[in-house]
C-alpha cells in the first residue's frame, strides 16, 4: 500500500480500525456491532445511529461474535472503499452460516449506489438504508426479521437529525464531532456525494449550540463543525426570520467557552468568506487550520472537475488566509490523473503545492465513481502506471513541505490540548496544537491529564510529529 494510500484512510477516520460501540440500551436482549468507514460525516452518522438503536432497545457490543445486528456504514470514495466493503461483508456471510438469525446490514453512500446487487445478486445482506432514512432502522430491522429483504434509501430535503443526540463512539471523551448540516449541492464531476447523500440543508443553529454545550458540560474540549461543504451553512428561523450563516455560528460555538478549542471541515475554496477568517482571526479558541480542497493544480482540470474556481483565484485565496491569520495551517486534497490530465497539468499541480506550503495533504490516484459527471462526460484515459507515478511525486513533495513546515516550528511555544498517551511511549503525551500538528512530550508534570492544556517548546521534529519539552 502507497503511503498516501494510508494517510487517507487515517484521514478517513481510521475506515479499517474494526471497533464496536460502548454503553448498554435498554436491554441486552438484542445486541448490534457497527464499523464505519470513509469521512467524519459517516463516523458522525454511525453516532446518530447508534442513538437510534439504543432508543429502541437494543444494547451494543464490541465483540462481532455476540453481535444480533451487524451494520456497516460505508463510503463510495474510491473503488478500493467498496472493494473493501465487500470484503469485510464477505466475512460476515461466513459468521452467518454459523447463525441464521444474524441480520446483517449496510448503510450510507454505497447502500444507496448498490442496494439492489448486494441485495439480490450478491445476496451479502438483509437491511439497505440510506443516510436519510436511519430514523426507519428499527422497523427495517422487525421487517428483516421476517426474511424480508428491507429498503430505505430514500433521499430527503429536510433531514438533519437535530433532535437526535448522538452516541459518541469510542470516544476519548476530549474531541467531538457535531454535524451541523447535511448533502452538498456542488456538483464536481468526480463526487458521488451529490447522488449518495442528496442536497445540501442545514440544520438550525440552536441545536448545534445545544448539542456543543452539553459536550462542553461532559467534559469535552474540542469539537469539530462537520458538513461537505460547512461554509455554505445557512439557518433561517421560520419564525422570526432570522438568518445565521457560517460566521455566526462559528462566532456562537466560540463563545461557549474560551477553553473549548473549535475546529471545522470541509471548506470549499468558493464559499470560504472574509466575514468567516476574520472570525477565526478574532476567538484563540478556533483553531488556525483550514482544510481547503484544490483537488488540481491546473486551471484546465478544474474546469473539467467542474470546482468553479481558477488556479490564480484559489492561490489568491490562500494568501488572504496568511495575509489574516499568518499563523494558520491550511492543508488540502488532490487528485493525480484526472480524466485528460497532462504532464504540464501534473507540473501546475506541483507548482500551486509549493506555493501553497501545505502543512498536510490528502492524495488520491483518481477512481472513476459510476454516476458521476466524470463518468457520463469524460474517458478515463491516464493510463495507471501514470496516476501512480504522479500520485508518488505529489507524496513526495508533500512529505517535503511537511518537514519543513515543522522544521518552522522549532523553537517556538505552542498550546497543546493533550489526547492521551503516545503511540511509542506511556511516559509521554501525546496532543495537538491549534494547527492540527501532533505533538509529543515527556510527563514531567505528573498533575496532567488528558484533556488539559499544556505549553510545550518544540525541541525536535519528524516529517509528521513536533517533539518538545514542557515548559511553565
Amino acid at each position: 500500500m502507497l503511503e498516501v494510500e494510508q494517510k487517507v484512510i487515517d484521514e478517513l477516520r481510521q475506515g479499517e480500525a474494526y471497533e464496536g460501540i460502548q454503553g448498554e440500551g435498554l436491554h441486552a436482549e438484542k445486541r448490534f456491532y457497527i464499523e464505519s468507514y470513509g469521512c467524519q460525516m459517516n463516523f458522525s452518522d454511525s453516532e446518530i445511529i447508534a442513538s437510534i438503536l439504543q432508543t429502541s432497545g437494543f444494547g451494543s457490543t464490541r465483540n462481532v461474535d455476540q453481535a444480533d445486528l451487524i451494520l456497516l456504514n460505508t463510503c463510495s470514495i474510491r473503488e478500493k472503499a467498496e472493494q473493501t466493503i465487500r470484503k469485510r461483508l464477505t466475512e460476515f456471510k461466513k459468521i452467518k452460516k454459523q447463525n441464521p438469525g444474524l441480520l446483517i446490514g449496510i448503510l450510507g453512500c454505497m447502500a444507496e449506489r448498490l442496494k439492489s446487487k448486494l441485495l439480490e445478486e450478491e445476496k451479502l445482506v438483509d437491511i439497505v438504508v440510506g443516510p436519510d432514512a436511519y430514523r426507519t432502522l428499527p422497523g427495517l430491522i422487525e421487517e428483516a426479521e421476517t426474511g424480508t429483504k428491507a429498503v430505505n434509501v430514500l433521499l430527503s430535503r429536510e433531514e438533519t437529525y437535530a433532535d437526535i443526540s448522538p452516541v459518541r463512539i469510542n470516544s476519548n471523551g476530549i474531541n467531538a464531532f457535531v454535524s451541523i448540516m447535511r448533502g452538498c449541492n456542488n456538483m464536481c464531476a468526480f463526487c458521488v456525494v451529490p447522488f449518495t447523500r442528496g442536497r445540501e440543508r442545514s440544520r438550525d443553529n440552536i441545536s448545534i449550540i445545544n448539542e456543543c454545550k452539553d459536550l462542553f458540560q461532559r467534559g469535552f474540549k474540542e469539537v469539530t463543525l462537520l458538513g461537505q461543504n460547512v461554509d455554505s451553512y445557512y439557518w433561517v428561523d421560520p419564525i422570526t426570520n432570522h438568518a445565521v450563516d457560517f460566521a455566526m455560528l462559528l462566532e456562537q460555538v466560540a463563545l461557549i467557552s474560551p477553553n473549548m478549542r473549535v475546529r471545522f471541515s470541509t471548506s470549499h475554496p468558493k464559499d470560504i468568506t472574509e466575514k468567516v477568517l476574520q472570525t477565526m482571526k478574532s476567538y484563540h479558541n478556533i483553531c488556525k487550520y483550514i482544510h481547503l480542497p484544490v483537488q488540481s493544480g491546473s486551471t484546465r482540470i478544474l474546469q473539467l472537475m467542474n470546482r468553479t474556481y481558477t488556479r490564480e483565484w484559489y492561490l489568491a485565496k490562500v494568501k488572504r488566509i496568511k495575509e489574516i491569520m499568518p499563523d494558520c495551517a491550511i492543508s488540502s486534497d488532490i487528485i493525480a490523473g484526472f480524466c485528460t490530465e497532462d504532464d504540464q497539468d501534473h507540473l501546475d499541480t506541483l507548482d500551486v503545492m509549493r506555493i501553497s506550503m501545505y502543512e498536510y495533504s490528502y492524495m488520491f490516484a483518481y477512481s472513476e465513481r459510476p454516476g458521476t459527471l466524470a463518468a457520463k462526460r469524460y474517458k478515463d484515459d491516464v493510463p495507471e502506471e501514470v496516476k501512480k507515478k504522479r500520485l508518488e511525486e505529489i507524496v513526495s513533495l508533500q512529505n517535503k513541505l511537511s518537514f519543513e513546515s515543522n522544521l518552522k516550528d522549532i523553537g517556538k511555544k505552542v498550546e497543546v490540548l493533550i489526547e492521551g498517551d503516545s503511540k511509542k511511549s506511556n511516559l509521554q503525551w501525546m496532543g495537538r496544537n491549534s494547527q492540527y500538528k501532533v505533538v509529543v512530550f515527556d510527563k514531567s508534570d505528573s498533575s496532567l491529564q488528558p484533556g488539559d492544556y499544556a505549553w510545550v517548546e518544540v525541541t525536535d521534529c519528524t516529517q509528521g510529529t513536533l517533539l518538545g519539552k514542557l515548559v511553565s
